[in-house]
């Protein structure tokens, strides 16, 4: 039997009492358990007497494993008794009675139960965001970013300059690319104006920016970047029939990405003012979850480059930076618990639903990305990522319904 005792918000107070008969039952199978493990001399496994495994374990030690195993069976049928679906819940001690048998156990727990949203009036919503234009120079960009592309890099008998790449090698042997458009300024300084066969000392700088040492090098090469000329020959390359038809395709493309980059746009401005004008309150349980949601993401960005989270972490507080980032992790934390409430409201409100073709065709794009027929994906992922990429689809459906009839 359970009942509510308190209510306010998303703290719900439930007391839930197990029969006499349950808790009898419970223990007893604890004992026989204890008894199948227990070798106890004199007797075959499974066969020594309950006084004997109480004696060896001690009853209170089997006592309080039948309170967690009552607790564990009874605490999920009564949140679905009382309609509740807890993000978190902890055990009220000095309101909870002892295991005793012949006694009926009784427990309260203080539930985080799933916070209530109120969606605003969103269809009164006015989104400022614009389209880019696009422009004669924003295509001479693109067509100057395709040359490069189709760049070759030759050798030069001459000295470096600016945007060449000089490969070079050092006092231990070691030989390697320098890119003069991307190298550290001290080590392009050394290296501008040498040539093939030249020795030049460049130096080596601590964090501060202070030179520490010196390393003898030597250029082996110099090579010149050459960009192809922006004519038809070039556009034929680049799979058009002449320079005109480049351009044409070349200004197509950057209106596909200024309409991509609009649409995304336009659903992010919604989205942000929804969750802000959200009416909920949150359970910090489920700020706390998503902040460790956050928090493996990135440590495992940062095992990727070698740095232990642990030491991060140190060196932000080295900084004086650590509350800082804390201070910023809870606020990314809450934006996404907002965000996310309010995509789960919309899509209840608006009714959206999937069709069968919606989602085949969904996960017919996620498996082509890694190589997989749908039904390896589907074997592969398991149930839990294909609900969540299910519920994903839903609330980017629902978004572009909102935003479509904001206009």
């Amino acid at each position: 039997m359970a009942e509510i005792l308190e209510r306010e918000g998303y703290r719900v107070k439930i007391k839930v009492e197990v029969p006499a008969e349950e808790v009898a039952r419970t223990y007893e199978s604890v004992v026989k358990e204890y008894a199948k493990r227990v070798r106890v001399p004199g007797f075959r496994p499974g066969k020594a007497p309950r006084k004997v495994i109480e004696a060896r374990i001690g009853r209170e030690a089997l006592l309080a494993e039948a309170r967690e195993r009552l607790v564990d069976r009874t605490y999920p049928e009564a949140v679905k008794e009382l309609e509740l679906l807890p993000v978190s819940a902890r055990i009220v001690e000095d309101e909870t009675s002892p295991v005793e048998e012949g006694q009926p156990f009784t427990y309260v727990a203080e539930v985080e139960n799933y916070p209530e949203v109120t969606l605003p009036d969103w269809q009164s919503f006015a989104l400022e965001a614009k389209r880019v234009e696009v422009t004669e120079e924003m295509v001479a960009e693109a067509l100057e970013r395709l040359r490069q592309r189709y760049a070759e890099i030759v050798t030069v008998e001459r000295e470096a300059r600016e945007g060449d790449h000089v490969v070079i090698e050092t006092e231990d042997g070691a030989r390697f690319p320098v890119d003069l458009t991307r190298a550290q300024p001290h080590v392009k300084e050394a290296l501008m104006g040498a040539k093939a066969g030249d020795e030049v000392q460049v130096p080596i700088k601590d964090e501060e920016g202070n030179v520490t040492r010196e390393v003898r090098t030597r250029i082996l090469e110099v090579k010149e970047v050459r960009l192809p000329e922006l004519d038809d020959e070039f556009a034929k390359t680049a799979e058009a029939e002449n320079l005109e038809e480049l351009k044409g395709k070349v200004r197509e493309s950057l209106e596909r990405q200024a309409d991509r980059e609009f649409a995304q746009a336009k659903k992010d401005e919604f989205l942000d003012k929804l969750a802000q004008a959200l009416e909920v309150e949150i359970p910090p349980s489920m700020i706390a979850e998503e902040e460790r949601h956050l928090l493996r993401h990135l440590e495992e960005d940062l095992a990727q480059r070698g740095v232990p989270l642990r030491d991060y972490l140190k060196d932000l507080e080295k900084e004086g930076k650590l509350e800082e980032f804390k201070q910023d992790l809870r606020q990314q934390a809450e934006r996404r618990v907002r965000r996310g409430l309010a995509l789960e409201k919309l899509v209840e409100d608006l009714g959206v639903e999937l069709t069968d073709e919606e989602w085949k065709e969904h996960l017919a794009a996620l498996a082509r990305s890694y190589g997989m027929t749908p039904a390896e994906f589907q074997r592969a992922v398991g149930p839990t990522e294909l609900e969540r990429q299910r519920l994903g689809l839903l609330r980017e459906k629902a978004l572009e319904e909102a935003v479509k009839r904001l206009g």
